[in-house]
This record gives C-alpha cells, sequence and structure tokens, in this order.
C-alpha cells in the first residue's frame, strides 16, 4: 500500500474533467471498479465533500486520497522525437519569452493537451522543443480549444508554474479574446451570466461533449451546473450580418465563450458544434459560416493576457497577431486591428 492519506490539489492545466479519469492518470494501478468503491465508501472526497466517478474536478480543489496499492514499476516509454517540421512551426509561434514564462501565439487546430487520437502533436508534447537551454520542458499553466488561437503561457520552472497557476485561480491574470459572430449583440456591451452544465457525448472516451446554458436563477436546482459569466463588447459590424465582439471569460468554464454566444444569439462563425447554420439567430439565418465568403474554421482567438509577472510582479501584455483565417476574414470585411482599443472594456465602460 502507499503511504498514507495523500491530499492532492488539482493542477491549473486538469480542471474539468471527470473525477475517475483525473484519478487514472495519477495513478494507473487503479481500476474502475476500485474507483466506484473508493467514492461509494466515502474514502475519496474532493474539498471535503462525497462524489461520485462522474464528478468534474476544478482547477484549485483539494482531492483526498486514501492509501492505494502501490503501483507496478513500469520501464519508462522513451518519447517519439519530435519531427523537425513541427518543432520549427512550435518556436515560431513563440510571441515572448524570458527565464522564466514563454507566451506562444497558438495555432488553430493544434491541442493543448493530448487526448483521444491527438497523439503527441499537441503543445504539450511539442514543449521539448520549447526548453531553450533548460533542462525540463516548460509546463502549460493554462488551456485553449483546439481550434481556438492564440495567446498561451508556459512557465518554465516548477516555482513559476505554481505562482501562475495561483494567479489564473485567484484572476488576477485578464484574458480578452476577439471573435467574429453571425449578427449583432444588443446592446454592444453587456454581461452574460448563464450557467453551464456540460452533456455526455456519444464516443467511447466522451467524445462530442457539450455545455449547455442554464439560466442563472436555476443553476443551484441543475445537478452539475456551475455558474459562468461573459463580457462583451462590439467593436464592428457589416450591417446586421457579421460583428466583430471582444470577449473577456471571467469565469473559465469549457467552451464557455462559445456556448454563451450561441445562447445570446450570436454564434461564433466556424462553430459547428454551436452555431450550425441550421440554428435561428439575428445574423439573419446565416448561422455560423456566414455563405462561402467566409471560412468554415472556428473565428475565436484569444487576443491579448496581462499578468503580473510571477518573479518580477511587473504587468507584462502579450498581444497575438490573429490567424491566417480570421486576417483573411477581417480583410474581407474591411476590419483593421489597429483600429480598436487594446481593452475596449476600459474604453467603452468609461464612456458610459
Amino acid at each position: 500500500m502507499s503511504s498514507g492519506v495523500q491530499v492532492i490539489r488539482v493542477g491549473a492545466d486538469e480542471g474539468e474533467q471527470r473525477l475517475d479519469r483525473w484519478l487514472k492518470r495519477r495513478f494507473p494501478q487503479l481500476n474502475q471498479i476500485a474507483i466506484e468503491k473508493l467514492c461509494r465508501t466515502g474514502q475519496l472526497r474532493v474539498d471535503g465533500g462525497r462524489v461520485k466517478p462522474a464528478t468534474r474536478v476544478e482547477a484549485g480543489q483539494e482531492v483526498r486520497v486514501p492509501p492505494l496499492p502501490a503501483a507496478a514499476p513500469v520501464p519508462a516509454q522513451p518519447r517519439a522525437a519530435i519531427r523537425e517540421t513541427d518543432a520549427q512551426m512550435i518556436q515560431s509561434a513563440v510571441l515572448w519569452k524570458d527565464e522564466h514564462v514563454i507566451a506562444l501565439n497558438k495555432p488553430a487546430g493544434l491541442p493543448s493537451q493530448g487526448g483521444s487520437g491527438q497523439g503527441d502533436r499537441h503543445v504539450d508534447g511539442l514543449s521539448a522543443a520549447l526548453m531553450f537551454g533548460y533542462k525540463e520542458r516548460p509546463k502549460l499553466v493554462h488551456r485553449l480549444d483546439k481550434d481556438t488561437s492564440g495567446v498561451l503561457l508556459l512557465a518554465r520552472t516548477d516555482r513559476v508554474a505554481r505562482r501562475l497557476s495561483e494567479a489564473f485561480r485567484a484572476r488576477t491574470t485578464r484574458k480578452i479574446y476577439w471573435a467574429a459572430v453571425a449578427g449583432v449583440p444588443s446592446p454592444k456591451l453587456g454581461t452574460i451570466r448563464f450557467g453551464l452544465v456540460k452533456a455526455p457525448g456519444h464516443g467511447r472516451g466522451g467524445e462530442g461533449e457539450k455545455m449547455i446554458c442554464v439560466h442563472p436563477a436555476k443553476v443551484d436546482q441543475t445537478e452539475g451546473a456551475k455558474r459562468a459569466t461573459t463580457d462583451y463588447a462590439v467593436l464592428d459590424s457589416l450591417g446586421s450580418r457579421v460583428s466583430w465582439c471582444a470577449l473577456v471569460p471571467v469565469t473559465g468554464r469549457t467552451h464557455q465563450l462559445r456556448a454563451h454566444m450561441a445562447e445570446l444569439g450570436h454564434p461564433i462563425i466556424g462553430d459547428g458544434k454551436y452555431g450550425g447554420s441550421g440554428q435561428e439567430n439575428l445574423g439573419d439565418g446565416w448561422g455560423a459560416q456566414l455563405g462561402g465568403e467566409i471560412s468554415r474554421k472556428l473565428h475565436l482567438h484569444a487576443r491579448s493576457i496581462a499578468f503580473d509577472h510571477p518573479v518580477t510582479g511587473r504587468r507584462i501584455t502579450i498581444t497575438a497577431p490573429l490567424p491566417e483565417h480570421m486576417a483573411r476574414t477581417w480583410k474581407t470585411l474591411g476590419w483593421h486591428e489597429n483600429e480598436v482599443p487594446a481593452d475596449p472594456f476600459a474604453d467603452l465602460m468609461g464612456n458610459t
């Protein structure tokens, strides 16, 4: 048996996943039957409360793990060599770095971490190409969806990773996303407060999961629902057809921005999961792809992140240029990156 009870804090890059999957990654010797028994007998607890195997853990929560059978030694598997083209790709995505932090402009279509069928071609798997003379690979401290591009931070040491993770939990970081959405939200500056609950997917590994919006008044009565808040601002538009929005995820739920904008009636362009062309919306029924003139890729980009440097304390702001498919859309619609304020919420709120 392993020695004693362990209390493990869920990492910043480990949230929004099932407890049983989280446990199996950390303790490969555990099978599903053992996990179900530990939950049923109350030996496994999250933040002191009883849980089920399907309970979703969140970053920062504490998981009480009882003494477990010791894992049989497993020979270390060599990490697959990174192809030169992939190494060049991930290195070219570096926006800024110092001795402590690396900021990437993550390409759309590249996962942050591994998953079903992803292999090692994801940011975490390619991070060995970002060591730049260090002995350890840099560590992700937050994530972006596979199809979302933009600023992604990695910590170059464990100490910096802990400090950045704490900053994300304390919400002292500020992330601003840009999106092209169907229609024009009204009012042009607002806050969305719908809660979110996960609907299971149909694949063997839970693929196809989707977040369902829950009215704020019903969140506490809906099992599994979590409160979520998004600020939005309309920066420009093309008539009533499509608009350029800035979005700030005040909370950090799975697919939060995509689900919230779809619930508002203005799905993000290219979002087949939350804004397919059959969905009614205020964009005259154009749906998420606006006919044949606009790319079918998701038009959601983590434009900037501001954070207090974990070592120097200096406020750092990193900005990522648009990916190619969004830059083409902006050119088609006559929108210009340099014609809006860096933080439109500060500007707009100051004029209200």
